[in-house]
């Protein structure tokens, strides 16, 4: 078993929770200044999240999904007007570049405050901080990643998705509800390469910001994974040593076939939305 980073300082009862609490505000006020008030900012169905986020049935897991323009589309995306940014209660969990977001002692004790989960990039699926991510899920907690693995800033479309979320999905002993999320802006606010081939060093202003919320997706799990098995029982490939899931005992081979399975669905969905964001928005 891996070593988990600083865990003790994303603990809800770490220090009472004041350091928590003053991260969250700081990093939500911050979101708000940019993204509601520095800018513009449309959004398309937000009661959606709005909903699933105060009002989910108790211990019913919330994972959302998103494109990933920029390196602060977390947390600016939850800046937009009459969103709970601020409330420690309210904030979601999400996965974090190791490399990026905990590359020393200060910067893994705050973003792990903000509820950040760190992620080594080729790490793989079962790496011990996606058993954390997964526990987050297993209590019924908000849980938010960006399925392309990366910052992507040309327009075109979705990209092939990693498996680490439909490993998620398979592996939650409780169905997440999962809401798609696509957004369009963020890029410009940071763009990768504008101030001497660099990021700016703040947040840019007076640009425009997306931000569409879908519909929530759902996956009749046990048919896919009787699918799954019926599929690659004849199958003869080369492993890299995955454990059995649990309680269902899929074997790697059916663990590809599903991961691929939702992997893709998720895809097409995200696509769908991101188009009809450039439609919408005549982007």
């Amino acid at each position: 078993m891996g070593r988990r980073i600083m865990e003790w300082a994303g603990r809800a009862e770490h220090l009472g929770g004041i350091p928590r609490a003053l991260v969250v505000l700081a990093v939500g006020a911050f979101a708000k200044t940019v993204t509601s008030c520095l800018n513009s900012t449309s959004v398309h169905n937000p009661q959606a999240l709005l909903h699933l986020v105060k009002s989910r049935p108790p211990g019913v897991p919330l994972l959302t999904v998103s494109n990933h323009m920029s390196t602060l589309d977390d947390p600016l995306m939850w800046g937009f007007k009459g969103f709970p940014s601020m409330d420690a209660k309210f904030a979601r969990w999400v996965l974090a570049a190791e490399d990026i977001c905990f590359k020393n002692k200060l910067f893994s004790y705050i973003f792990r405050l903000g509820k950040c989960i760190p992620i080594i990039r080729g790490g793989g699926i079962y790496q011990e901080h996606m058993n954390e991510a997964l526990e987050v899920l297993n209590h019924g907690g908000w849980l938010h990643t960006f399925p392309e693995g990366k910052v992507c800033q040309d327009k075109a479309p979705i990209r092939r998705l990693k498996w680490g979320t439909a490993s998620l999905i398979v592996r939650a002993p409780i169905t997440p509800i999962v809401l798609p999320i696509i957004h369009s802006g963020f890029e410009k606010v940071m763009p990768e390469k504008s101030f001497f081939g660099r990021r700016p060093p703040l947040p840019l202003c007076n640009k425009e910001i997306r931000i569409v919320i879908g519909e929530p997706i759902e996956f009749d799990l046990p048919s896919l994974k009787q699918e799954a098995i019926a599929a690659t029982q004849d199958g003869c490939l080369q492993t890299l040593g995955w454990p059995k899931t649990f309680p269902d005992g899929l074997g790697e081979a059916a663990q590809r076939w599903i991961y691929t399975n939702i992997s893709d669905r998720l895809r097409s969905v995200m696509e769908s939305l991101r188009i009809f964001t450039s439609d919408k928005f005549n982007l």
